[in-house]
């Protein structure tokens, strides 16, 4: 089963280098909130010295009404596509979190028991594509298929009208592949009886 949203607000930090999308990512995810499944969503960004290469983030913040305070401290979702992401940020990820990695990126240690971690090896499939830069994709691809947060369509919607249009096709492939592999992960996690709670 997906994850369900319980109250009205969820905050997601999505955390890399730049170069990644990481902006993009958190740009979509709030496109596909607002446009598609109306909803409400602010996003911020901060980037580090670098342009490109330099540790960035998105926050994101997804609610059934308005966002009164926009900045996350302690978010519900952690998508990390970078081990500096990941070690500056796992500290504040709440308690019953859930945890996305960039399995090839990210080495972790002493997760909490109470935090839902999924490994994906989204720059891995990007690559396999033919661009490792979609491994952002991938992520919403995977993120769509595990949690309730927004639809899978709107997310879809909101990624085809963000990426150039000569891209659309692969971008869609690349969201196809993390979403199936989302949907396997929690049918082996099922069978393994190890499915998140609601």
């Amino acid at each position: 089963m997906r994850y369900t949203i319980m109250n009205n607000e969820k905050h997601i930090l999505i955390t890399g280098f730049g170069g990644q999308g990481v902006i993009m990512a958190g740009d979509i995810l709030g496109t596909a909130a607002t446009l598609h499944d109306g909803k409400f969503a602010t996003m911020t960004q901060a980037y580090g010295p670098e342009a490109r290469g330099g540790a960035c983030s998105a926050q994101v913040i997804i609610s059934e009404e308005e966002v009164l305070f926009p900045y996350i401290k302690e978010p519900h979702v952690l998508i990390c596509l970078s081990q500096e992401g990941y070690s500056k940020n796992i500290g504040s990820l709440r308690d019953g979190g859930m945890l996305l990695l960039d399995a090839d990126l990210v080495r972790t240690k002493n997760i909490s028991s109470d935090v839902t971690a999924y490994n994906i090896p989204a720059t891995r499939f990007a690559e396999e594509l033919g661009n490792k830069m979609m491994a952002n994709i991938v992520m919403l691809g995977f993120l769509a298929a595990i949690y309730d947060l927004v639809s899978a369509a709107a997310l879809r919607k909101a990624m085809l009208t963000s990426v150039p249009a000569p891209t659309r096709e692969i971008n869609t492939r690349a969201f196809e592949r993390g979403s199936e592999y989302g949907k396997a992960t929690l049918k082996s996690r099922a069978k393994q009886g190890r499915v998140a709670r609601d």
